[in-house]
């Protein structure tokens, strides 16, 4: 791609993309034993699945797959400026409501289906405010370059 190809990709569909190939990383490493410890203890869902992602994680093949599924969903937002924005915005305040869920509940219940633990829910709150926060940046640096409309004035 030339120079002038890539500056006419929005912001915001760069770090859709950015965002969406981090999470399929994230969702492919969690299948792999040695990155996760504790591999032989993967559930498909809840709470008891023992293997943790870097040692520091817990996860279970529900949760690797919710993370491949937010990387696709990144990568095809990412097609367009519009979606790039939605995908931040809309993926940044799930995984804020997500955070919210995690430090709601008690991890050692079945409401914990995904599963959660601490590390988790601090990720989810770091990952949520970081995609709004790319959503709103991008957003203002694509109409500082002229590339995403002002939004119209209703009634005039």
């Amino acid at each position: 791609m030339t120079t002038e190809g890539r500056s006419r990709r929005s912001a915001a569909r760069g770090a859709a993309v950015l965002f969406g190939v981090a999470f399929l990383v994230v969702g492919v490493l969690g299948f792999v034993p040695g990155i996760t410890a504790g591999y032989a203890d993967l559930h498909f869902a809840g709470h008891e699945s023992g293997a943790r992602l870097f040692g520091v994680f817990t996860v279970s093949v529900l949760h690797n797959l919710v993370h491949l599924a937010f990387g696709v969903a990144g990568l095809v937002a990412a097609r367009g400026s519009g979606g790039s924005r939605a995908f931040l915005m809309i993926g940044g305040g799930i995984y804020v409501l997500l955070w919210v869920f995690g430090l709601a509940m008690n991890h050692d219940t079945p409401a914990n289906f995904i599963p959660l633990d601490n590390a988790d829910d601090w990720l989810h709150l770091a990952l949520g405010v970081a995609m709004i926060a790319a959503g709103i940046a991008t957003t203002a640096l694509d109409r500082a370059r002229g590339r995403y409309p002002e939004p119209e004035i209703q009634g005039h």
